[in-house]
């Protein structure tokens, strides 16, 4: 399905919906304004297999770009808003993008892009104006709403956090069919794992340039529900969200649970949260006590995916299945699980490897860096892809996930995993926010370095150092303890949640 298929049953319901203003798109309009977006850059020259690139914000027009790329066999790639201008422009010109669509209350970044992005000869600006490029809404305006005699099927083209270095472009081919035609494998994956449909009222706290909430809005409005969009993540605007729209189902990373979990009790408990049946958590692992409080809030209505941007396998758990295997991210649901050590060699149960999908259907490249699809590539089996995670499998085929084998720490000879030493901080009520690197020692090769943002109001000092260290002694072993405590004044994550490790080692070596 896609969304001009409800515009008989329901012109008038939203299809998108902006919390913070109460703006909606309806599916008339989704319908009209991608039919006239793809229609616009088809009479400007653009053909199957070219590339849009939209700047934006959680604003519902967004869809109406999204799906245009959606009808008219186009790759579209959503930029980061947060990243610099040098930054956004390599990412407009990696991907080749002729047609880039910015937001006008990103005016100061699209501006800064322009002169650096010569290739994008078609530019234009929503909801606002922006010097340099076009008005959206004055230039759709005289086109026809008439869908395109053939609708060839696009797809996304997105880059990677770059948390470890340049974003890379994920490229998947194009499928040989019609935009209405079914096929789409986001649909057939997600719409009966969480019971998406007419009644879905889909709640998206996260930024809609990232891979999840904008393929999972794209995914509800294909089924005809609605998508509720918050400007930025806010702990309690998101719960007030939840009881204002009677919110079904949503999506949210760790450390949106943290921030939500640290509110006051009366504040938590001000919200009608009812409604709300299914709230998936991915991007990045959680902390079992976390996941725990969440539960005990929440109820059962967690459900974990872990996954990539590169979609090359996944893994789904319930809440159930999870309070069994505290700490599981799941068993597989797309491709086959391998766990393998360095050199390739596939381990046996319970032992700790780098993890591996074997998928025939998802021949994924890095656009532009055949280097590193080699790199993702087993050396032996080149159908079995890695995105560099790490983890075990128990022996019910349960995954775990131990880190990112880039952010391993490796003191005196032993492998150290961050993410143990970080989960176990998390809810001290001291702390707001940590990271946890290795850096140089001259004795150790590395030694391991905690780096804590404190929570309003607490002071910072060695004091509080030692009884971190202390806290953390009785709950990992003594040898990952950090030997060093520092405190900042902000951690630097992506919107998405994701720890930009690079720039912490940079900070801190």
């Amino acid at each position: 399905m896609y969304p001009g298929a409800y515009v008989s049953r329901f012109p008038d319901k939203p299809a998108a919906i902006s919390a913070s203003t109460g703006e909606v798109l309806t599916y008339r309009e989704l319908e009209e304004n991608s039919a006239r977006l793809a229609r616009f850059l088809y009479d400007a020259g653009l053909r199957r297999g070219d590339h849009l690139a939209v700047i934006a914000d959680n604003h519902p027009r967004v869809f109406e770009i999204y799906w245009a790329a959606l009808r008219s066999g186009l790759y579209i790639t959503a930029v980061n808003n947060h990243l610099t201008a040098d930054e956004a422009a390599y990412i407009v010109n990696d991907c080749g993008a002729q047609a880039l669509v910015v937001s006008g209350t990103l005016s100061a970044l699209a501006e800064k892009v322009l002169d650096g992005t010569p290739q994008a000869r078609i530019r234009l600006a929503y909801h606002g104006s922006v010097p340099g490029y076009r008005s959206y809404e004055e230039e759709l305006r005289t086109v026809s709403p008439e869908p395109l005699p053939r609708q060839p099927r696009g797809g996304d083209m997105l880059y990677s956090s770059g948390t470890t270095g340049r974003p890379k472009g994920i490229k998947q081919p194009l499928p040989d069919r019609e935009v209405h035609e079914p096929g789409d494998p986001y649909v057939a994956i997600f719409g009966p794992q969480y019971g998406f449909d007419t009644d879905t009222v889909y709640l998206s706290p996260a930024p809609i340039y990232h891979a999840a909430p904008l393929r999972f809005g794209g995914v509800v409005q294909a089924l005809g529900g609605t998508v509720v969009l918050m400007d930025r993540f806010d702990a309690e605007g998101a719960l007030a969200a939840i009881e204002r729209y009677r919110v079904t189902h949503s999506q949210w990373v760790p450390t949106m649970f943290v921030r939500m979990l640290k509110l006051d009790k009366e504040i938590r408990e001000r919200y009608d949260l009812s409604s709300l049946k299914v709230a998936v958590h991915a991007a990045a692992p959680c902390p079992v006590e976390v996941k725990q409080a969440m539960i005990d809030w929440w109820g059962p209505v967690l459900y974990e995916y872990y996954a990539s941007t590169e979609g090359n396998g996944g893994t789904f758990i319930s809440s159930p299945e999870w309070l069994a295997k505290p700490g599981s991210v799941g068993r597989p649901g797309i491709g086959i699980l391998h766990i393998c050590a360095d050199d390739g060699t596939e381990l046996p149960t319970g032992e700790t490897g780098l993890i591996y999908f074997e998928r025939e259907d998802w021949p994924f490249e890095y656009h532009n860096a055949p280097e590193k699809s080699a790199e993702s590539r087993h050396p032996e089996h080149p159908l079995w892809t890695t995105t560099g995670d790490v983890g075990y499998v128990d022996a019910d085929g349960y995954l775990y996930l131990t880190d990112r084998k880039a952010f391993m720490i490796i003191s005196g000879g032993v492998n150290i995993y961050p993410q143990e030493i970080e989960n176990a901080l998390a809810l001290h009520p001291a702390v707001f926010d940590v990271g946890v690197i290795g850096v140089p020692d001259p004795e150790m090769g590395e030694s391991v370095l905690a780096v804590v943002e404190p929570a309003p109001g607490v002071e910072t000092g060695p004091e509080l150092a030692e009884q971190l260290r202390g806290y953390l002694r009785e709950r990992i072993a003594h040898y990952k303890v950090p030997r060093r405590v520092e405190f900042a004044r902000e951690l630097p994550r992506t919107p998405t949640g994701k720890l930009v490790k690079g720039k912490l080692r940079e900070r801190f070596h």
